[in-house]
């Protein structure tokens, strides 16, 4: 591996500006398409674009003011030293692949990854379970500083600390490597997106980049399988829709005017809520100079699709 740059002295605005030359190790899990909050999408938006994608939450920030303690909790734990890198490196033989680590270990060629957990994600690290994103990330880790191994730490807050050691795994960094160096090559470099995955965070992704519509008409071409499919899956979901309503209307029904019904298996609440909202049409209609005040443009596009 070879440095980049010092982190030491470095701005957040500097460092997401150099995470942008690379892959990071967070990067890596929404590549492989194993991140649960965040998508391929995502990831090469923030590689292609000008401004920096400065993702940020109470939960993120935790997390960075916890590390400090995560990493001692492991050295109490196992009696082992580490250190920070306080550096950003690169992959001599897979430049696009970037790592700035949490820790490495004193006296063994492997680092630490420093994590923190909801309680109710408490399961997703039960029986020695390892989320795969996190697996992923260790592994390009490993793949990047040449690591015989590397630990993963983490605080499930208010009930426990766990670590655990990742063993390097060739065959898992051998895909790691083609996929990120597709990934990369076929998409950042080209300036193509990749293909979306059904999740809503794809919408937003796609209704973001094309955000603005021409008037202009292209020929479709190729979709025709894939539309009937879509209208198949339709029926489908309309079927089961209204299985899954009349369910709840009979239930509905049982329970007339009781708020909760409930059994040793379920709980079912049903209670009245009000809500105040605004008469836009009256508003519009008796005060417009206040109505032009006040209202938002939200520009979007709609789409749909009609047999010819």
């Amino acid at each position: 591996m070879e440095k980049v740059v010092s982190t030491l002295n470095l701005s957040r605005e500097e460092w997401l500006q150099y995470r942008k030359a690379g892959i990071g190790g967070s990067d890596a899990g929404a590549i492989c398409g194993l991140n649960p909050y965040r998508t391929a999408m995502q990831v090469y938006q923030d590689k292609i674009s000008d401004a920096c994608e400065d993702i940020d939450n109470e939960a993120m920030r935790q997390g960075r003011e916890f590390e400090d303690y995560v990493a001692r909790r492991f050295m109490e734990a196992t009696g082992k030293k580490v250190r920070r890198a306080n550096a950003m490196f690169r992959s001599k033989n897979h430049p696009f692949m970037l790592a700035d680590v949490d820790r490495m270990i004193v006296g063994e060629n492997a680092g630490l990854e420093c994590k923190t957990a909801s309680p109710y994600m408490e399961d997703k690290w039960k029986d020695g379970k390892i989320p795969m994103s996190y697996q992923v990330q260790c592994h390009h880790y490993m793949a990047v500083c040449g690591a015989d191994a590397w630990y993963i730490a983490v605080l499930i807050y208010g009930r426990e600390f766990k670590y655990y050691k990742i063993e390097r795994d060739e065959a898992l960094i051998a895909d790691l490597v083609r996929i990120e160096q597709d990934f990369w090559e076929n998409h950042v470099q080209k300036g193509i997106m990749p293909a979306p995955d059904g999740s809503k965070t794809a919408d937003s992704v796609i209704a973001e980049y094309y955000k603005n519509s021409v008037p202009e008409s292209v020929r479709l071409s190729g979709f025709d399988e894939k539309l009937q499919r879509r209208q198949e899956l339709l029926d489908v979901i309309t079927r089961m829709e209204n299985e899954k309503n009349q369910i709840e209307q009979e239930i509905k029904m049982y329970m007339g005017t009781a708020e909760i019904a409930e059994n040793e298996h379920y709980r079912i609440s049903w209670k009245s809520v009000s809500s105040g909202r605004i008469d836009e049409k009256r508003l519009k209609e008796e005060l417009p100079q206040i109505y032009e005040k006040y209202k938002k443009m939200k520009v979007s596009r709609r789409f749909s699709i009609k047999a010819a």
